[in-house]
């Protein structure tokens, strides 16, 4: 989508990045009436290490604004139930089937084709604005209160004041350091490197998690390839490139027996596989007189489960929900900060606790595993007890405390 001009350095709310929450505050704050100005520092949405499942409760808030069958329409790969592969054994693990939902299932869509349609929807409103290649470098503060946003465009730097500043810059957030907010240092044993593979017709069609001898990958189906994440301790980034381009391909292949005709496809270690640090944190503090925090700038998730993107959405329709008709009013306080934290916080622990669990007691013994892999014992449980599927579903699907739209559509 091609960046507009900055007519104005003032907007009654600025919104540092134009990842998922971003530009999803953007949308329904300016659905809501508000004048809203939505800084990304790229040029465009394309980035290849953004998460691609749109899941049942993001879903649920594109049918409550009626936009999901225009979503929908757009390419992508509708997962129902999730498996665990283990050699040739597969073990079902969710069935999201039986959520009460319009669409019970995760859609694999690239996550540029949904920003991009959110952006489309968004510019239909006039208080909508959206800056490409607008990066913010800092925070203007005035009488204690942040007052706007220092930012670098490709025209010089600029300075924006505004009511509110919405940081949804990501876990490596300008906003956050500049506002000096204090950050809790979750930790994660595990880190991801990130590769594509080309996917012939012939290939499975679901999106998939496979299990070795010490190692783990989860396939994501994106048409004409494979995106690829191997999943490796924290740290052993460089014990693996020295093995080798060789040992990595044939761990691959142990993994993924069907890709092996293509796994040479690999043959550049710096250009083609991209290391992903997994981190998992979050502020004590969301928030400053004329500051918000919300998605990974307020609480970095790990990838297990694909739910960030989730998270990142909840937090912006609470965000819009609370916020919208003080802003559009010009009386923002600290109480509303605070009811955004205090909504969306505890579901951001409850996940967070979740994958933990999940990294410590199943990711780690798997790659620390040698010999004959055997799947964890929860594993082999959900997928001889069909009923028990639909709890990974909720948890993966909806999640802790889902959210509603709640602010109305003013006359455009």
């Amino acid at each position: 989508m091609p960046a507009e001009s900055l007519e104005l350095a003032s907007t009654q709310c600025c919104i540092a990045g134009g990842g998922p929450a971003g530009i999803m505050a953007g949308l329904l704050l300016a659905r809501a009436g508000v004048d809203v100005l939505v800084l990304e520092k790229h040029a465009d949405f394309f980035r290849d290490f953004r998460g691609d499942t749109i899941h049942p409760s993001t879903l649920e808030l594109m049918h409550e604004l009626g936009y999901d069958q225009d979503l929908l329409r757009l390419p992508h790969q509708e997962v129902r139930e999730l498996a665990f592969h283990v050699g040739a054994r597969e073990f079902k693990i969710a069935d999201f089937s039986h959520l009460g939902v319009s669409h019970p299932f995760i859609a694999l869509m690239p996550q540029w084709d949904f920003l991009n349609f959110l952006a489309v929807k968004g510019a239909r409103y006039p208080g909508f604005r959206l800056r490409m290649n607008a990066e913010v470098t800092g925070l203007t503060e005035r009488d204690g209160r942040i007052a706007g946003v220092h930012v670098n465009t490709s025209e010089g730097d600029l300075e924006v004041r505004a009511d509110l500043v919405l940081g949804a810059d990501g876990r490596h957030s300008i906003v956050r350091e500049k506002a000096g907010l204090e950050v809790d240092e979750i930790g994660a044993p595990i880190d991801v490197l990130w590769f594509r593979l080309s996917r012939p017709s012939d290939n499975p069609e679901e999106t998939m998690a496979r299990l070795g001898a010490g190692n783990f990958m989860v396939m994501l189906n994106r048409g004409d390839y494979w995106q690829c994440a191997f999943v490796i301790a924290k740290g052993d980034a460089e014990k693996i490139k020295q093995r080798g381009l060789f040992a990595f391909r044939r761990d691959i292949v142990e993994l993924a027996p069907f890709v092996k005709d293509r796994v040479e496809e690999l043959n550049d270690w710096d250009q083609q596989i991209k290391l992903l640090a997994v981190a998992i944190d979050r502020l004590y503090r969301w928030y400053r007189p004329g500051l918000l925090c919300i998605g990974d700038c307020a609480h970095a998730m790990s990838p297990v489960g694909g739910v960030g993107i989730n998270l990142a959405i909840q937090d912006a329709v609470a965000a819009a929900n609370i916020l919208a008709a003080p802003l559009r009013e010009g009386r923002v306080n600290l109480d509303h900060l605070r009811a955004a934290q205090e909504r969306r916080e505890w579901p951001a622990k409850i996940t967070q606790a979740v994958q933990v669990q999940v990294q410590n007691r199943i990711l780690r013994p798997i790659l620390s595993g040698q010999g004959e892999p055997k799947p964890p014992f929860l594993i082999r449980l959900l997928d001889q007890i069909p009923l028990l599927r639909r709890l990974p579903a909720y948890a993966a699907g909806i999640g802790a405390r889902p959210e509603h739209i709640q602010t109305p559509e003013f006359a455009h």
